[in-house]
C-alpha cells in the first residue's frame, strides 16, 4: 500500500473507536478523584501513562513541595487505559452504595461486563489485554509525600492490592475475576470522591484525549471556562513530548474535534501560551433555578472562608463548590456553613 494511500485512510477513520456493544447506563467516577483522604496535589499530576508501548520508566512530578512517583513493574506503567478497570470497579461500588448496600475492596465481577461496559472487545484478545491491564495496576508503585495538619506523610501504595482469576475456560478466557482495591482508591469511593464521566470516554482512541477530558471534568467541571498554561497542561496529561509537539497534538485534536465533535462535554481552544476549556453548549447547565437563592453566600463568609483555605482566589474556590453541589445533587440547607466545611477540607493552597 502506497504511502498517500495510508495518509488518506487515516485522514478519513473516526478519531472515536467503534461502539462494540450495546449502550448501557451511565458510569460513575474518575480515578483522577480517588485521591488519599485530605489530599489535592495528586490531582495535579498524572498516575497513567499515554504510552501506548510497555513504559518502564520511574517518573517523578513536582508541584512546589508537593511530589509524586510513579514507579513501573517489570510489565511496565499502568496505562491511561488500563483505567477502565478501576473505572468500573468504582462504578459498581457507587452503585451499591447508592442501593443502601455496604461494599469491600475485595470484589469479584464477570470478565465480559466489564469488557462490554467499557467498549472493549470481548474476543481472546481483550482477555489477554486485560490480563495485561491487570499485572500493570497490580505492579504499579505510587510514592508522594502528603501534606495535612501541619505535618507531612511519607505514602506508597499500589493501585489495587492484588488480582485473581477465578475461572478460566479451556481457549483461554476469563469468566470471574476478583479484584482487591488498594485503600487509596477504597477511600475515594467511601468519601464519595467521585464523578461522573460521559460514556463516549470510553470510545475516545487516544490516551492523549482521554487524558485532557479527564482534567477538563475535574478542574472545568460546570464552570463557564478554566484557563490553563500549555506547559502545564503538558506536565498535568504526562506527556514527555516537547512543548512543540505536545501543542501540535493538541492542535490536532482541537482539529478533529471541530470536524467530528468527538471530545465529549468540552472544547479546547490555543490562545497563545494559554488553553481554555469550555463546557459544550449541549453539556452546559441551562436552568440553574436554585442557585440564586439557596446558594447564595453571606459576603462576610469570604472572609472567613480565607482564613480556613488561605491563599486561594475565593471565587473561584466558590465557583468549585457550587460546581460540586450541582453535580452530586446535594440539598444545603445552609450555604454558609455548607461552604465554609468545604473551604476547611481544601486547605491552604499549595503552590
Amino acid at each position: 500500500m502506497c504511502e498517500m494511500t495510508k495518509e488518506l485512510l487515516s485522514s478519513q477513520r473516526s478519531p472515536l473507536l467503534p461502539d462494540r456493544h450495546p449502550q448501557r447506563d451511565l458510569f460513575v467516577c474518575d480515578i483522577v478523584d480517588a485521591v488519599p483522604k485530605g489530599d489535592i496535589s495528586s490531582m495535579e499530576n498524572p498516575v497513567f501513562t499515554l504510552s501506548t508501548k510497555p513504559d518502564m520508566r520511574t517518573r517523578r512530578y513536582e508541584r512546589g513541595e508537593n511530589w509524586i512517583q510513579v514507579a513501573p513493574s517489570r510489565a511496565g506503567l499502568a496505562t491511561v487505559h488500563d483505567r477502565d478497570v478501576l473505572i468500573y470497579c468504582i462504578s459498581q461500588c457507587m452503585a451499591a452504595l447508592n442501593d443502601g448496600q455496604q461494599v469491600q475492596r475485595r470484589m469479584r465481577f464477570k470478565a465480559y461486563d466489564l469488557l462490554v461496559a467499557t467498549n472493549r472487545q470481548t474476543s481472546g484478545r481483550g482477555y489477554e489485554l486485560l490480563k495485561d491491564a491487570l499485572r500493570r495496576l497490580q505492579g504499579t508503585q505510587i510514592e508522594t509525600n502528603l501534606r495535612q495538619g501541619g505535618k507531612e506523610y511519607f505514602k506508597v501504595f499500589g493501585l489495587i492490592d492484588s488480582a485473581e482469576i477465578v475461572k478460566e475456560t479451556r481457549d483461554g478466557r476469563m469468566l470471574d475475576v476478583e479484584v482487591t482495591l488498594s485503600d487509596w482508591v477504597f477511600d475515594a469511593i467511601e468519601n464519595n470522591h467521585v464523578l461522573t464521566l460521559n460514556r463516549q470516554y470510553f470510545k475516545l482512541r487516544k490516551p492523549l484525549e482521554r487524558r485532557l477530558y479527564e482534567i477538563a471534568r475535574k478542574h472545568c467541571g460546570a464552570q463557564s471556562a478554566w484557563k490553563v498554561g500549555i506547559k502545564l497542561l503538558r506536565d498535568k496529561c504526562g506527556s514527555s513530548s516537547t512543548l512543540k509537539e505536545f501543542r501540535r497534538l493538541l492542535g490536532k485534536i482541537i482539529e478533529d474535534d471541530a470536524e467530528h465533535d468527538h471530545m465529549p462535554d468540552y472544547a479546547f481552544v490555543i490562545e497563545g501560551d494559554i488553553v481554555v476549556v469550555r463546557p459544550k453548549e449541549e453539556t452546559r447547565p441551562t436552568a440553574l433555578p436554585f442557585l440564586p437563592s439557596s446558594l447564595r453566600l453571606d459576603p462576610e463568609t469570604h472572609e472567613e472562608a480565607r482564613r480556613l483555605a488561605p491563599g486561594w482566589d475565593m471565587h473561584h474556590l466558590e465557583g468549585e463548590w457550587r460546581s460540586w453541589v450541582l453535580e452530586k445533587g446535594i440539598a444545603v440547607k445552609n450555604p454558609d456553613k455548607h461552604f465554609l466545611s468545604f473551604c476547611k477540607k481544601r486547605g491552604g493552597y499549595q503552590r
